[in-house]
């Protein structure tokens, strides 16, 4: 036979010959009818929208507790906005004319506090499509940067340019108060990347139908667009918002008129004055009273202490300690970490002010000599305990000033 049945080929062209009852095909067609079945099914199967599992707020912050510790008052606000926006979606028509608007959120908070780990968990949860876009890159239409659509371009992609499944998806902006308006005269320069991104912002939080560039804005001009309902699609900022204590405690300090006002400041906790946070006080950090009003959940997440940081390293699903010790396991060897190494892994977290991230870095630095060597031992169960002199040998070869900057 010179020919395939199939596709036609001749014998010469195929590597490989499969034959059936009254034809035959060659590897190739296999390979490319394996690659359209791949493809068809990521397409029905990589979202389920009929209904989505959606738990109630206490089993939701039940969830988020296996993934982040503390930051419970961030926790349960979180988990009621999610369970009415997707309560939402699921809604049916009714003829009383009530209509439920989504209720986005922003998270203020410290870096290496959670904010991105909590919306990450929400989608994980959720399994719907979810994709975190950083703000800073954002300018107006026409300059240099990214445009705006290009949150939702990111989207589709995580969707696998499934667009019914994108519109129940999941946007988190983060750096949202690196947008924050540069001065107080916005007519004085045309803030670009400032007050600009702000106002180009406000129809995607809202709900609108937006044209989106699947490929990205300017490098494909001749795409085709996709046209995107946003009005389902949730949206959660976060930022630090540094230096914002300063301006929650002026406001507070300006309420001090007589003698009874002076004795309730007393009661002010002025070690985390973020928990006062409220719209005002974003609105003199730079954000505009519009895009505030479409972020109508607003919560904060505290600084982490002591304790919350050694909680962090060990008991979370996928804690840092727990992933290393995973690392060695793979290559047969047994991981331990002696108590006292661990508090002064904490203890330098907290002497750098780099929060939970700071604790990725540091033990980074105490263990990649081990994970240099101890791969290359002789094969067999082998067995290593970090003591805090090895941890403390390995912190002080590194500056401070090193191990800020990663």
């Amino acid at each position: 036979m010179d020919r395939y049945s199939f596709c036609g080929r001749e014998k010469k062209d195929v590597n490989l010959l499969i034959a059936g009852m009254e034809g035959h095909i060659c590897d190739n067609c296999i390979e490319q009818a394996h690659a359209i079945i791949e493809e068809e099914f990521k397409k029905s199967d990589g979202f389920d929208l009929s209904g989505i599992e959606l738990k109630k707020p206490r089993e939701i912050k039940e969830f988020l507790d296996q993934y982040v510790i503390g930051q419970d008052d961030a926790k349960k606000i979180l988990s009621v906005a999610v369970y009415n926006h997707y309560k939402r979606l699921n809604q049916k028509v009714e003829d009383d004319g009530t209509e439920i608007e989504k209720s986005n959120i922003i998270l203020v908070g410290p870096t290496g506090t959670g904010k991105t780990l909590l919306a990450k968990t929400i989608a994980r949860m959720l399994h719907v499509p979810f994709t975190i876009v950083d703000a800073t890159v954002l300018t107006e239409a026409g300059y240099v940067g990214e445009d705006i659509e290009s949150l939702l371009t990111r989207l589709l992609q995580a969707a696998d340019y499934n667009i019914e499944a994108a519109e129940r998806g999941i946007v988190f902006v983060d750096e949202i108060d690196k947008i924050a308006r540069k001065g107080d005269n916005p007519s004085i320069t045309r803030d670009v990347s400032g007050e600009g991104v702000q106002q180009g912002l406000l129809k995607l939080l809202e709900g609108a139908v937006v044209n989106v560039p699947p490929q990205g804005g300017r490098k494909h001009p001749e795409q085709k667009m996709i046209p995107v309902d946003t009005k389902n699609i949730l949206f959660i900022c976060g930022g630090a918002f540094e230096g914002i204590d300063r301006k929650i405690g002026q406001r507070l300090n300006t309420k001090v008129v007589g003698y009874n006002a002076s004795k309730d400041t007393e009661k002010i906790d002025r070690e985390n004055l973020l928990q006062y946070v409220s719209p005002q006080d974003l609105r003199s950090y730079g954000l505009i009273p519009e895009i505030i009003g479409r972020l109508p959940v607003l919560t904060y997440l505290s600084q982490l202490d002591r304790e919350a940081l050694r909680r962090i390293l060990i008991e979370p699903k996928n804690s840092i300690i727990k992933q290393y010790i995973k690392l060695f396991h793979m290559d047969n060897i047994k991981l331990e970490f002696a108590d006292d190494t661990l508090d002064y892994i904490v203890d330098k977290a907290i002497e750098f002010k780099l929060g939970a991230r700071g604790l990725r870095s540091i033990c980074e630095t105490i263990m990649i000599d081990a994970m240099y060597d101890m791969p290359s031992t002789e094969e067999g169960e082998a067995e290593i305990v970090i003591e805090k002199e090895f941890a403390s040998e390995k912190i002080n070869r590194l500056s401070a000033t090193r191990l800020k900057a990663s």
